[in-house]
């Protein structure tokens, strides 16, 4: 049953949590959370569920581990995260992650740039500073610039180094970091020379050439089939100890009614319980990523 609700944790979710929540005056809730997954699916949704039920969520950005946080310490209704919490860690008990949706992490250069895909083992190389010029990819005879996110807990820099080496302490060959994602997405936009890895959904609204991987783009339909390599789920967090906790399970178990989904694919982005195949492809994945990190 353990290893059931683990790898089905939306479903048991949605099994255990039935009771709908009683008609009553209008409430605002405060979402706090990563700007992928605001940009991914969650403006929408919130907009969609607002319109159902007359429930304003108020979005507010800072990222995957200021979202799970104030989750925790209750100053925040429903956090949004594409990492899950940190298993021991005070700040961030208490917090119940519930996945939602699938979303491709892209690998991003400059509008100007001549290389238009990258293999995975090329951008392991790229990681470890083990390749340095963008001729060694296909492109002009430069330096290759690359950025990354501070610290080893961000939803983006805590997935990659998941994706790609297995290893949450891996370090990148960089000292070109960024607090968050905007910044480190705006960096690309001008420097002709740099690469980096976000989310598929913010990266689309950005003036950059996203890279296919491997010769796939991260297409809906390449993401969903898991024919592109690099994904990961998107989560919401909530507290039941939070006063706001049943409308937060019910907007969570909206997001899964047909409705929901729609409103999530409809911004390019794979529903959860239709990927769920993807978790078989995660942990192959995973394997590799061992492997070429002389793990296994």
């Amino acid at each position: 049953m353990k290893k059931l609700i683990l790898f089905f944790p939306l479903l048991a979710f949605l099994l255990l949590s039935l009771q709908p929540v009683s008609a009553g005056e209008p409430v605002t809730l405060r979402w706090v959370g990563c700007g992928i997954s605001k940009k991914a699916y969650m403006t929408a949704l919130a907009k969609a569920y607002e319109q159902k039920t007359g429930v304003h969520i108020d979005i507010q950005g800072g990222g995957a581990t200021r979202g799970i946080r104030e989750v925790a310490a209750e100053t925040a209704d429903i956090g949004g995260s594409c990492r899950r919490h940190l298993w021991g860690v005070s700040e961030e008990r208490g917090v119940t992650m519930i996945p939602v949706a699938w979303d491709a992490l892209v690998v991003i250069v400059n509008k100007d740039n001549a290389v238009n895909s990258i293999s995975i083992d090329d951008l392991r190389n790229v990681y470890l500073g083990k390749i340095t010029n963008w001729k060694d990819l296909g492109g002009p005879d430069q330096p290759i610039k690359l950025l990354a996110r501070e610290g080893k807990i961000s939803g983006v820099g805590r997935t990659t180094r998941k994706l790609l080496f297995d290893n949450y302490d891996q370090e990148f060959a960089t000292s070109d970091l960024f607090p968050s994602t905007g910044p480190l997405e705006q960096q690309v936009e001008v420097d002709a020379n740099a690469i980096a890895i976000t989310g598929v959904s913010s990266a689309r609204k950005r003036k950059v050439k996203i890279l296919d991987l491997n010769d796939k783009s991260p297409s809906y339909d390449n993401v969903k089939a898991g024919n592109y390599l690099l994904y990961r789920p998107l989560y919401l967090a909530y507290n039941e100890n939070s006063p706001h906790a049943d409308i937060v399970k019910d907007f969570i178990r909206f997001a899964d009614t047909p409705e929901g989904r729609d409103v999530i694919r409809s911004n390019g982005t794979v529903p959860y319980l239709e990927g769920l195949n993807l978790m078989k492809k995660k942990l192959q994945e995973s394997r590799r990523a061992q492997e070429n990190n002389g793990l296994r």
